[in-house]
């Protein structure tokens, strides 16, 4: 498959709850929060869609204060059918690379210790555990591991003549 990105905007805020509330279920975001996290200056919410159709397959969404060298990724959702594919990965580099470029140097998230499919992408994304906050989603219960990026300065490397 095939997937386009792009910033969200909160008209596509039906698309996101409609995979917000079927995969999250009881720890969902309410629909005014989420709307809230569309409109603040201080986030940047991406969505993922194919070009032949209307329907949102995923979206994720980082708080980034401008001016501060902290950011922290509040969520990510990718639908059942586009799961393994590599769409998770790439909103998540799409998102590093967005706060490499506005000056972030160590990114942060949270992940349910029972999700190690996610877990495993965030340490091959070069995440760190640096944490445990006891009973974090509720009302589950569940414990989250708390990750933390540091972000390197990006590099030009030479694909050909390889030589100083």
């Amino acid at each position: 498959m095939t997937w386009q990105l792009r910033a969200a905007t909160p008209a596509d805020l039906d698309g996101i709850m409609q995979l917000e509330d079927s995969i999250f279920e009881a720890d969902a975001w309410s629909r005014d929060s989420m709307l809230d996290e569309l409109a603040s200056e201080h986030t940047r919410y991406l969505v993922a869609h194919r070009p032949e159709a209307d329907i949102l397959d995923a979206y994720a969404g980082m708080l980034m204060p401008r001016g501060s060298t902290e950011a922290d990724i509040q969520t990510i959702a990718v639908a059942p059918a586009a799961r393994r594919s590599g769409l998770g990965r790439t909103l998540m580099l799409q998102l590093i690379h967005d706060a490499r470029q506005a000056g972030v140097r160590e990114l942060f998230l949270e992940v349910r210790a029972d999700n190690p499919p996610a877990q495993a992408l965030y340490e091959s994304l070069g995440f760190e555990r640096i944490g445990v906050r006891t009973g974090y989603y509720q009302p589950d219960n569940v414990d989250a591991i708390v990750m933390r990026l540091t972000i390197p300065d990006a590099r030009t490397v030479p694909t050909i003549g390889g030589g100083a």
